[in-house]
């Protein structure tokens, strides 16, 4: 793996922002040695625009206190794909349909995966549980 241990603990710690945000299918991949402009993709989605903006404030937030600034922010206005670039880690924060249609994680898939932590990796089933409990 390519990965700097830089990238990953600023893909950790935005995986965990996210999931702290209820993103679903939080994944991240080394895609070092397929591009030379960073190291790790971090992708996340959700269901509504709002949420979008909501997990991207969450993540930016996160890494700042890691001393951490997104050197090109796009689609922040629109709310429905939100790209963070931190040089050696980008952040794809996508509306549910854009997740869907592009399916980055397709196009990623011959890259590793970047291994997060287990609450991250359970946020899905935690949050669809919180869901149903709900209803």
């Amino acid at each position: 793996m390519t990965v700097s241990d830089r990238a990953r603990e600023l893909a950790v710690a935005a995986a965990e922002a996210a999931s702290d945000k209820l993103a679903d299918d939080i994944l991240a991949f080394d895609v070092g040695d397929q591009l030379v402009i960073t190291d790790v993709f971090v992708l996340c989605s959700a269901p509504s625009d709002r949420q979008v903006k909501a997990i991207v404030d969450a993540v930016e937030e996160r890494l700042r206190g890691l001393g951490a600034k997104p050197v090109r922010r796009e689609g922040e206005r629109e709310g429905r794909w939100v790209l963070l670039d931190y040089i050696d880690m980008i952040v794809h924060v996508q509306h549910s349909e854009e997740r869907v249609y592009y399916s980055l994680e397709r196009v990623w898939k011959d890259c590793p995966t970047v291994e997060l932590p287990e609450e991250v990796r359970r946020s899905r089933s935690r949050h669809d549980d919180t869901a149903g409990a709900a209803s």
